[in-house]
């Protein structure tokens, strides 16, 4: 199991912000600013990403409570909470080559052992009963063959996700970007993600905005569960 960190470190979140010339180009293309006006909590699933104390930091502790209220808000409202933790990897050789074997075992360990719901950071609550708890190997949770979230989410007949967690750049956006391909709604919550900066954060929401997925606050996101 992974060990937290004590629990008065330092929290931040993200002066986050998407350019007012990308909100303008949306409008002009669609009539609106963000894609989706609407969400049915029932074909809904929140896709939390990584939320374990390896990728520990002052942004990644500041998103805890926002992801924390929007779990429990679409569960209430009837809909699926997926915790996404990483697994081993892939292919060992190329990560290796790439990273180097140090960094590469780093990585491929960051999932932690034992249970999945005990990987976590401490400060979630799952519902065992109903909650998905899965694996991925690789960054994305989306892609073909690299972990189950997928297939199972088909199988509930989920047609939006609402993307959180950690790190914007990387797990986060290849994970919007994925479900994006498979057909997906996919919904970015800017304020319940983190990087390791604000400039990083930025760039990372502006091209998912432009390309792939809505972006919003978690209280945007609040309102649209709660009016369905």
């Amino acid at each position: 199991m992974s060990t937290a960190p004590p629990a008065d470190a330092p929290a931040l979140l993200h002066a986050w912000s998407i350019p007012e010339r990308e909100y303008a180009r949306q409008e002009a293309h669609r009539g609106r600013r963000h894609a989706y006006t609407r969400l049915d909590p029932a074909r809904t699933a929140l896709a939390v990403i990584d939320m374990v104390p390896f990728f520990d930091g002052p942004y990644a502790r500041g998103v805890i409570p926002q992801i924390q209220t929007l779990a429990s808000a679409l569960r209430e409202a009837g809909g699926l909470v997926a915790w996404v933790l990483p697994g081993p990897g892939g292919p060992r050789a190329a990560r290796e080559e790439f990273y180097g074997p140090r960094i590469a075992e780093l990585y491929r360990t960051s999932g932690g052992s034992g249970p999945l719901a005990g990987r976590l950071w401490p400060q979630f609550t799952v519902d065992q009963g109903r909650d998905l708890l899965v694996e991925k190997a690789s960054s994305s949770a989306f892609f073909p063959g690299f972990c189950p979230l997928p297939d199972l989410l088909a199988e509930r007949d989920i047609d939006t996700v609402v993307v959180c967690g950690v790190v914007t750049d990387v797990c986060v956006a290849g994970s919007a970007r994925d479900a994006s391909t498979l057909g997906l709604r996919v919904v970015v919550v800017a304020d319940a993600t983190a990087a390791g900066s604000d400039e990083v954060h930025n760039a990372a929401l502006r091209t998912l905005y432009r390309s792939f997925a809505d972006v919003r606050a978690t209280a945007e996101v609040l309102d649209l569960i709660r009016t369905g």
